[in-house]
């Protein structure tokens, strides 16, 4: 059985990064195509994925035949599926319901703060002032980490400890918090510590610059801080 997995670009495709952070952190190999986001090379690509539109897109060739899975949700569902054994949710029942009820919050919802802040891993910016729906979204946010883990964090630096497949969708996220200088707790300023520092992140981002691709309309015109190195 092998996984292919289809990305756009690392720096801008939160989604992307989401499919990809399944894989390795888990230590789940798999063969990784990507292309430019709107490109010609990227419809061509999703062509051998089911012909959709979106990324991320998993196909899996095996025995029973070929799988096409197109929705990060379901490639996240499908790989726990499949991999009991890398204990992908939260094995307490309590934290896995929590768990499982807050990335699929975050799968639907949080619909201001990716609007207004798309994730750019190029560098952060000064002066960008959020609407209240940020905010509002910024403060779930929060308390989602917060019951998080002072309920089923003290195992590690996760949201339930070690790290789950909460913790990949809600990566975004933390990334978003730094780019835009959004506020944040000392709990909060934590987390994206710990999602920033992770190593499988700075693989990804690192990916990203070595991209040099700019996309247009994702930038936007405020002073531009770099990107914290530590």
């Amino acid at each position: 059985m092998t996984y292919s997995l289809a990305i756009g670009d690392k720096t801008y495709s939160s989604w992307s990064l989401r499919g990809w952070l399944l894989f390795a952190k888990f230590g789940i190999p798999v063969d990784v195509h990507s292309a430019r986001m709107y490109s010609p090379e990227f419809l061509a690509m999703l062509e051998n994925f089911g012909g959709g539109r979106l990324v991320p897109a998993m196909r899996i060739d095996s025995s029973e035949g070929l799988v096409i899975v197109t929705d990060t949700l379901a490639i996240a569902e499908t790989l726990a599926e499949r991999h009991p054994d890398k204990n992908m949710w939260p094995q307490d029942p309590i934290a896995r319901g929590f768990a499982r009820s807050v990335t699929a919050e975050m799968h639907s919802g949080f619909v201001a703060l990716r609007n207004d802040c798309t994730m750019n891993l190029r560098h952060c910016y000064s002066g960008f002032t959020p609407r209240d729906a940020v905010l509002s979204d910024v403060a779930r946010g929060e308390t989602i980490w917060s019951e998080a883990r002072s309920r089923w964090g003290t195992s590690g630096p996760w949201m339930f400890g070690e790290c789950s497949i909460a913790d990949a969708f809600f990566a975004p996220l933390a990334t978003r918090l730094l780019t835009y200088g959004l506020p944040m707790s000392a709990l909060a300023s934590d987390y994206v510590q710990t999602t920033i520092n992770d190593a499988a992140f700075k693989e990804w981002r690192e990916g990203g610059l070595a991209e040099n691709y700019v996309q247009p309309g994702y930038d936007l015109d405020l002073d531009i801080i770099p990107w914290p190195t530590t």
